[in-house]
């Protein structure tokens, strides 16, 4: 478990390090307010299978109705991505999605996210939607790829030698 906190960058509890905390009015709301390690696991598991399920779901409706094909494909890409919130803390997760590294793939990801549902739901143009899908799984995909090291390099490799 300290492994995976450790790789995460989450800093381990005062209780686990052996510092006692006083029992002051902020210390008991923070306490409150907060969520264990484990807890924080299970709920990233379970908000992140809920992800996978609603693509799923999707995916399966992509053959029926190209509308719900949409909103649940865009609810499972929406899901799967707030569930990495239990495990850094939504503020992190914000300022990791947008380092200059992720920043042109996030924006892209969230515009197509938008983009999709509107099509799907206002516009009731089922080929755009389907089109905003792609680019919504492309971005994803690229921003994805920003969390392991020289994986877009290698991308872009493979690419590049097919084209060529």
């Amino acid at each position: 478990m300290d492994r995976i906190k450790k790789t995460l960058g989450v800093q381990p509890d005062a209780e686990e390090q052996g510092i006692v905390a006083e029992d002051t009015p902020l210390f008991q709301i923070n306490e409150a307010t907060t969520m264990s390690w484990t807890t924080r696991l299970k709920c990233f598991v379970a908000c992140f299978c809920l992800g996978v399920f609603f693509s799923v779901i999707g995916t399966i409706l992509l053959w029926r109705n190209l509308k719900m094909f949409a909103v649940f494909y865009t609810l499972g890409n929406v899901t799967s991505l707030a569930s990495t919130c239990f495990l850094l803390g939504p503020v992190k997760q914000l300022k990791n999605m947008f380092k200059e590294k992720r920043l042109i793939a996030t924006i892209i990801m969230l515009v197509s996210l938008a983009l999709t549902l509107c099509a799907a739901l206002w516009w009731k143009k089922n080929g755009l939607a389907l089109l905003f899908c792609i680019i919504q799984y492309l971005a994803m995909t690229w921003y994805c790829l920003s969390y392991i090291p020289f994986a877009r390099n290698a991308v872009k490799r493979i690419f590049s030698s097919c084209l060529s």
